[in-house]
């Protein structure tokens, strides 16, 4: 049987933009295949891939401060994308993300500032105090008594604070249920009583823990304190049980 002679391959080329040439049909014998003329990758396109590869890299960040920081480079990538594709709704939504996720980056690096810094000086709470809720209570009053659930952390703002088990008071300026709050068993210590009235600043278990979390320095902050306060309550209490000897 005789067979026709087969043709050769061809490829039809058109220009496009940019002197970019993209073949519209391959064809081999009766087998054809059409791309669309412009199948190429725009610098349009090329920004809608880099942002989203950038929130793909938001998952591998190691801190909140770099994953800010790529967080907004992809803001900026998506708002670029959204005004060269039209694309309004992405647009519109980085729109917002962005002026959130610098005002989130400039807070964590304002108050990592003040962690390095509390962690560099003596145990000076007072950098705590715009994230505390005040509280008020009477002369005589119990704050919380030994085996109650430790989930708030007090400082003395005025006024005198006592623990009658081991004799020791804090007065202003100093911060005291740290050791219940951080211990294994989440309980009190010690019993707190007011022996005057008392201003008082605290923080929730939750909050303080997201502090620390965006920032270790804070840990290390809490790490020196209670290891400072349970020297010297064990101390004192070594003291007093002689004393009742």
């Amino acid at each position: 049987m005789h067979r026709g002679k087969r043709e050769p391959a061809t490829f039809p080329l058109k220009e496009m933009h940019a002197r970019v040439y993209v073949a519209d049909r391959f064809q081999i014998g009766l087998l054809a295949i059409h791309f669309p003329v412009g199948a190429v990758m725009t610098f349009i396109d090329g920004l809608g891939y880099l942002a989203s590869a950038l929130v793909l890299l938001t998952f591998c960040m190691s801190t909140m401060l770099s994953l800010r920081s790529v967080a907004i480079c992809s803001n900026l990538a998506f708002i670029s994308y959204g005004l060269g594709a039209r694309i309004y709704p992405v647009l519109a939504l980085h729109v917002v993300l962005l002026p959130l996720n610098v005002l989130l980056l400039f807070q964590m690096v304002r108050l990592l500032r003040k962690a390095k810094l509390a962690a560099s000086t003596d145990l000076s709470p007072n950098w705590l105090q715009p994230f505390m809720r005040p509280r008020y209570v009477k002369a005589g009053e119990t704050i919380f008594r030994k085996g109650d659930d430790a989930d708030l952390l007090y400082m003395v703002v005025s006024g005198e604070v006592r623990f009658p088990e081991i004799e020791r008071s804090v007065s202003a300026g100093e911060l005291f249920g740290e050791i219940g709050l951080f211990s294994l068993e989440r309980r009190r210590t010690q019993t707190a009583l007011a022996a005057t009235d008392v201003d008082l600043l605290w923080i929730s278990d939750g909050a303080l823990r997201k502090l620390c979390e965006r920032n270790p320095g804070l840990s290390l902050y809490f790490l020196r304190l209670t290891a400072t306060r349970m020297t010297e309550n064990a101390a004192r209490a070594i003291g007093v049980a002689a004393v009742a000897r």
